[in-house]
């Protein structure tokens, strides 16, 4: 055989072995899907490169200002809605802290001293709680929340890390 014909022989042969072995791995093998399992290898920068592209192309600007009715409705949808995943101050959800991949406690400082997501743009946690994000357990609540209360929540969180009114506080602290 010449150089070249064993060149599109193993060519091929990939072509058709390395969808068989990924298949066998899949149907026969032990892949990861427990959450107590590790991850599969480039998972997270497989996910995140598209996941932030996708954000960056439709974030939107908020229409609401953060004011301290803004805040406290947004107090309310959050412990309502969010909490029991997300945590509140000074009280992080055991559910989140156990789930796959973990769920970002959203009053707890990380990365530096920021708290949860106050460094994101308003635009980018709106997008994340209206959207979801696929294999994370994050669901969209575009269907379940109006316009208002996605921002009101997400320019609540976006303030995480600074004072927040009274009134804030004592919703976020309620049992």
């Amino acid at each position: 055989m010449k150089p070249w014909g064993v060149r599109v022989l193993f060519f091929v042969a990939g072509l058709i072995v390395a969808p068989l072995c990924v298949w066998a791995y899949i149907s026969f093998g032990r892949p990861p899907v427990a959450v107590a399992d590790t991850a599969f290898p480039f998972e997270k920068q497989m996910v995140r490169l598209p996941l932030h592209k996708r954000m960056d192309s439709e974030m939107q600007q908020a229409a609401l200002h953060p004011d301290e009715s803004t805040l406290l409705a947004g107090a309310n949808t959050y412990k309502k809605e969010c909490s029991f995943c997300h945590g509140l101050p000074g009280s992080p959800a055991a559910v989140g802290k156990n789930m796959y991949p973990s769920v970002p406690q959203l009053w707890e400082s990380h990365r530096n001293g920021v708290v949860g997501v106050s460094d994101d743009p308003p635009g980018e946690t709106y997008w994340r709680v209206k959207n979801g994000i696929r294999l994370t357990g994050m669901p969209s609540y575009q269907k379940l929340l109006s316009e208002t209360q996605m921002w009101q929540v997400s320019l609540l969180l976006a303030s995480a890390a600074n004072p927040l009114p009274q009134s804030v506080q004592d919703v976020l602290a309620a049992k």
